[in-house]
């Protein structure tokens, strides 16, 4: 598998034959934008503009100073699953004024990885609560900035009131390796579920 960064286009191998769509969703700011360029094999496409004083009123930067842009539409990534199946990664915008365009990204994908910030757990509710609305399955990824608390498992679960099916995760969404190990981990949650097939 090639880097994302390598210079060299990376086609997909003819022996593809399908193909499934994954979110990367969650509150603006949580690390979606990184979590698909650690995972995606090309360089991911991005529909970043930078923030400007135009925004100070409508974009919360508190806890995050060095936030410089936003997403505005989506960020698309790929990764070759096996030699007959790929994954195609849409991440969407955080932003409550982009849910149009969100609901538009989510027709048609088999699952999400919803990215959660510790530290700002009521931020998430909203996107988790149309993930449940729209029944697309997901599991919840605790990006870990270096001040996250380390709540236990149960106490994320209950303070995100997900139910008992839900995968929880932790992950440094920059670390290519932990963003595999979510992305394995929620694949085998997909597959155990009968939601995914997987064929060699």
């Amino acid at each position: 598998m090639a880097s994302a960064n390598s210079a060299e286009p990376v086609y997909l191998p003819s022996t593809v034959q399908g193909a499934v769509k994954i979110l990367v969703t969650g509150p603006f700011g949580v690390g979606k934008t990184t979590l698909v360029g650690s995972l995606s094999e090309i360089t991911p496409l991005r529909t970043e503009e930078t923030m400007t004083a135009a925004g100070a009123d409508v974009d919360d930067l508190t806890g995050r100073p060095e936030k410089t842009t936003t997403t505005v539409a989506l960020d698309f990534g790929r990764i070759t699953l096996n030699p007959r199946l790929a994954l195609y990664l849409f991440g969407t915008p955080g932003q409550q004024r982009f849910w149009p365009l969100w609901d538009d990204l989510s027709r048609g994908a088999l699952g999400a990885i919803a990215l959660v910030d510790a530290r700002r757990i009521e931020e998430s509710f909203d996107v988790l609560g149309r993930l449940e609305e729209q029944r697309i399955p997901f599991a919840v990824a605790v990006n870990t900035f270096p001040d996250t608390p380390d709540y236990p498992d149960e106490e994320l679960r209950s303070s995100l009131d997900l139910l008992p099916e839900v995968p929880v995760l932790k992950c440094d969404a920059r670390d290519r390796r932990a963003a595999y190990d979510v992305l394995i981990d929620f694949v085998d949650h997909l597959h155990s579920t009968a939601v995914l097939e997987l064929q060699p």
